[in-house]
């Protein structure tokens, strides 16, 4: 019986910050040894960060991750690590994973297939392996083999495959079965999204099974570099059975994920393999070998198991939660910003962002206690820092409401009593003479008076806008982090007022549609996270329909009749923008999804939503960064490019109009 303990390993790295991803790796290392782990699997670029975007062609980069990986390789002594890295080779970059055995560099293994689809762009800086190659790489007048290899270490056989490579469709796992490894090591930077775990685990599992081996998945953890997410998933499975999964989502540094292989044991069932068909010979050229010696281990069974909020009924809204949480949590700590400042209108998205910043101190609290927090945020001053989540949210949120004469009693109502009940710095200020003094201001310079009925817009627009210098000047006083609250549903019509409630240095919430945020606002209000707990006090929040709330209190403003409803809204984006439906396809598909609305209703809403979206990309360039966290984004830079100036789909609307009328 041949016993190997494995680790997959999250860690939380930020890119090119040497110090700190060197000494967490070390961190990870040695929390393995102390579980008794003698192969541990570091995710994909671990050294440098995933995200350090262009910078991956500095010369400096190169040489510090070499320094790094140089100052690294004492610490593997007596023990198996892969770990990530770039490596320049032949004139080109490569994403690498280097194995390293009892001391030493033992290889290089290249990526085949490079991730550049959705929010990625590897093809931009690095090159893809081809599969039919190996080579020799000079380090410090050192010779090491790099390409697709596979690396026998006391007769266990081991490869590779780096993240998107298990998810081509010729993916390397299948020429490694050939092989008869005994491992697949699959490092990765694999984003959040939701329902993305069930996916993984799949993978995971028909991998180890399909191919006959033991399948170890390795990934990174927490908001890296800004926008992205990880959610830290680390899973090994071994012929078809899932050994271990990791906690997700979590606030640590390192989670270190084990399972007791073994090797004999998958050999036996890979036999057993109708299907498996060893090539003899494929890879003997690309084999390298090592002296090193798997430590005799005893059984032990080691149970690691998924948090028990996974198996819940409301996992979206769980998930929802936990991602944007630790994506402010490390944002705050990151950019060493001295807390939060929302512009809390009364109404849903500024309720949902305040509601987020409290349950990240809620789930930090639970996981890292206060000492751990204290440490995370070590930059502050002590004072404050705490150990209760009421003293941090009152120390590093502070929420304000600002009035005009359009406000309504309702919604200061609102606002208050969510402060209140979170416990957040709440301040009220009245900004309607400001307002008024630049309504007086032009009004004398255009020579006549403005009014609702020809200048509707505008007067509009100078309210959203009278808000931003007094909430910039409040984030500025605290040294804190002013949170822009727009969502994904007005970021696709541009149903926010540029430079007012798009001030702000980071928009958590403009990833997630308006009809998901008002149905998990309401699940805060009643259920709340496991662990956390509900909010009540969202109760005069949820209780209103949206509204901008910009017109005289008389107009009876709401958005849906600004818009179209959400739910619809939402809708025709997904099928507009992520799927790429024609105005006729788009409206094919809506009278069968919505048959309730009227033709000539939904045909206009139609026309409303591709003339908004085509009017208003110049909005969505100018957002604040957000997070990622569907499988879809409106982020220009990362997800979602659409010209500025386009023709609008103008055609198009008048063909379906066309089509329409001749009915």
């Amino acid at each position: 019986m041949k016993l190997i303990q494995i680790a997959a390993v999250a860690l939380n790295q930020t890119p090119l910050d040497w110090t700190g991803n060197t000494a967490r790796i070390k961190q990870a290392i040695e929390a393995a040894r102390k579980q008794g782990a003698t192969l541990i699997c570091l995710p994909e670029l671990c050294l440098t960060g995933y995200g350090c975007e262009d910078e991956f062609f500095s010369s400096e980069v190169q040489q510090r991750a070499l320094s790094a990986l140089e100052e690294l390789v004492p610490f593997t002594e007596g023990i198996v690590v892969t770990l990530g890295l770039p490596l320049l080779h032949g004139g080109a970059l490569y994403n690498c994973a280097c194995l390293l055995g009892d001391g030493q560099i033992l290889g290089f293994v290249a990526k085949n297939h490079l991730a550049g689809d959705g929010i990625h762009y590897e093809p931009r800086w690095f090159k893809a392996w081809d599969s039919r190659c190996v080579s020799e790489i000079n380090l410090q007048d050192l010779s090491y083999p790099i390409g697709n290899l596979v690396f026998e270490l006391d007769g266990v056989r081991i490869g590779f495959e780096i993240c998107e490579d298990a998810w081509a469709a010729r993916r390397p796992g299948r020429e490694l079965s050939q092989a008869a490894v005994d491992l697949i090591l699959n490092p990765s930077a694999s984003h959040f999204a939701f329902g993305k775990q069930e996916i993984r685990r799949r993978l995971v599992q028909e991998s180890s099974r399909a191919y006959g081996v033991t399948y170890v998945y390795s990934n990174l953890l927490g908001n890296e570099s800004g926008r992205i997410i990880y959610d830290g998933a680390a899973l090994i499975a071994s012929n078809g059975s899932l050994l271990a999964e990791g906690e997700r989502l979590s606030f640590q540094d390192v989670t270190v994920t084990s399972a007791m292989v073994d090797v004999d044991l998958t050999r036996m069932n890979r036999a057993r393999l109708v299907s498996f068909q060893p090539t003899p010979g494929v890879f003997q050229e690309n084999t390298v070998k090592s002296d090193f010696r798997f430590p005799e281990v005893p059984f032990r069974s080691i149970q690691t198991q998924p948090a028990d909020w996974e198996r819940s009924d409301a996992v979206k809204e769980e998930e929802f939660t936990r991602a944007v949480a630790l994506g402010l949590f490390d944002y705050l700590r990151k950019s060493h910003a001295r807390g939060f400042v929302i512009s809390l209108s009364g109404g849903a998205d500024s309720a949902a962002a305040a509601v987020l910043v409290w349950a990240m101190f809620k789930l930090g609290l639970t996981e890292l206690g206060g000492e751990g927090i204290s440490e995370k945020l070590s930059y502050l001053e002590e004072d404050q820092r705490g150990d209760t989540c009421s003293k941090l949210v009152n120390q590093l949120l502070t929420c304000v409401y600002q009035s005009t004469r359009n406000s309504s009693e309702t919604t200061a109502r609102a606002a208050a009593r969510l402060a209140g009940g979170i416990g957040a710095d709440f301040l009220n200020l009245n900004v309607d003479a400001i307002v008024q003094s630049y309504v007086d201001l032009v009004s004398q310079a255009m020579g006549r008076e403005l009014s609702w009925e020809t200048d509707d817009i505008p007067l509009q627009n100078i309210q959203a806008r009278s808000r931003a210098p007094g909430v910039w000047m409040i984030a500025n006083l605290r040294n804190a982090l002013l949170l822009s609250t727009s969502n994904r549903s007005e970021a696709a019509v541009g149903y926010t007022t540029m430079d007012g409630d798009t001030c702000g240095g980071l928009a958590p919430i403009s990833g997630i549609d308006k009809a998901f945020l008002r149905s998990w606002l309401e699940w805060m209000e009643q259920t709340g996270p496991l662990g956390v707990g509900k909010v009540a006090e969202l109760d005069l929040i949820n209780q209103q329909e949206p509204t901008a709330e910009l017109r005289p209190q008389a107009a009876a403003q709401k958005d849906e009749v600004d818009l179209m409803p959400y739910e619809l809204l939402d809708w025709v984006e997904r099928a507009a923008i992520r799927d790429k439906r024609s105005p006729l396809e788009v409206f094919q598909l809506a009278q069968i999804e919505f048959p309730a609305v009227e033709q000539f209703q939904l045909l206009e809403w139609i026309e409303r939503f591709f003339r908004l979206w085509s009017r208003n990309q110049w909005k969505r360039e100018r957002y604040a960064p957000s997070f990622h966290l569907d499988d879809e984004n409106l982020d220009p830079k990362t997800w979602c490019r659409f010209p500025i100036l386009s023709g609008g789909f103008e055609q198009e609307l008048a063909e379906l109009r066309r089509l329409l009328s001749s009915v």
